[in-house]
């Protein structure tokens, strides 16, 4: 019987990336602009033009690429283009939230926080479900299909002829025959030259796989996530006693600041408790730390020190790519029966 659900694309979880990196990237480049430009206003004679409109356009416009054009360029120039109007809607949340629409509403930061985390793990939700291993034979043959059929106008690259037939292996002898044939029907394309932006990426990929690989960033980053958690909780507590607390308007922020400091705070020292009996288990407690972190704590922390709390997001996510890379060494190590491998 054949399924109800419509085919999953095999290439989902890049184009929904595009779409929130662009979107990320559209807020803070406008928020940087509108502070050095002291937020002018497009319009006159008492009418105001809001971003949040412009935002809805490119939405639009995003939307209509790919029902317009086939093939790969469109869908990825539409999650692109459809990522920078979400940015520029989401970034004027704050005046569709209050009654006297203020742009500058405190909390404001931590919805736009929010809005991108959930796209953030609904990307590694659809990356996760339409993986090669977990399309049927038949939702990976139409994915082949497609992608030969987009190449049909300009031609496709032997990587690209490569993608389609690992897509096909094991679908059948008839089928992978017939798009075998399919595929000698598409003129040859070579690959576009390397770009700087191409070239970037692979440096900055080569440089992470470097620093995961040192022991002393390793023992560097164990002892900042056992010790910034007290440092913050601390903090707070100085600024109880000295009275600056009592001029904070966001009092639910630092609250939950303070109490997600302290669960980070006791998974970080149960981790560091158990680095020496079972070291698998206590990088497992480090990236829950940084879990909690990254989806409860910078929620306050964006609501408390506004747009400056990106800063964090990202030496955090710095942080969980090195944890989660040891976790991983850690974890093979054990695979291969030697769960003692010292970091």
């Amino acid at each position: 019987m054949a399924t109800r659900f419509p085919t999953r694309a095999v290439e989902a979880a890049s184009h929904l990336q595009a779409f929130v990196l662009s979107g990320v990237v559209t807020v803070l480049a406008l928020r940087a602009y509108l502070e050095a430009t002291n937020y002018p206003q497009l319009g006159g004679g008492g009418l105001h033009i809001a971003h949040v409109l412009w935002g809805g356009l490119l939405l639009a416009v995003g939307l209509g690429i790919p029902l317009v054009f086939l093939g790969e360029w469109p869908r990825t120039a539409g999650a692109v283009v459809g990522g920078v109007g979400f940015g520029l809607f989401i970034d004027e949340v704050g005046k569709f939230v209050t009654t006297g629409t203020d742009y500058f509403y405190a909390p404001a930061a931590a919805i736009i926080y929010v809005a991108f985390a959930l796209l953030v793990l609904l990307t590694q939700a659809v990356r996760g479900r339409t993986g090669r291993s977990r399309l049927t034979p038949a939702e990976r043959t139409a994915n082949a299909l497609d992608m030969v059929l987009s190449g049909l106008p300009a031609g496709l690259t032997d990587r690209r002829r490569a993608d389609v037939r690992r897509l096909v292996r094991g679908a059948g002898p008839t089928t992978e025959a017939a798009v075998e044939q399919l595929l000698e029907t598409v003129p040859r394309r070579e690959p576009s030259p390397i770009r700087f932006r191409q070239r970037a990426a692979d440096r900055f990929r080569h440089l992470a796989v470097w620093a995961t690989r040192q022991r002393w960033l390793v023992w560097l980053v164990v002892a900042y996530l056992v010790v910034e958690p007290v440092l913050i909780m601390v903090a707070v507590l100085l600024d109880g006693v000295t009275g600056e607390l009592d001029q904070e308007r966001e009092w639910g922020a630092v609250v939950g600041v303070t109490a997600t400091a302290l669960v980070t705070a006791v998974l970080s020292l149960r981790a560091a408790w158990l680095l020496r009996s079972d070291r698998l288990e206590a990088f497992r407690f480090f990236k829950l730390a940084l879990l909690v972190n990254l989806l409860f704590g910078q929620v306050f922390n964006f609501t408390v020190n506004q747009f400056g709390a990106v800063a964090v997001v990202a030496l955090d996510l710095a942080l969980l790519g090195v944890v989660t890379a040891e976790h991983r060494r850690l974890r093979r190590a054990a695979d291969r029966g030697d769960p003692g491998e010292a970091p």
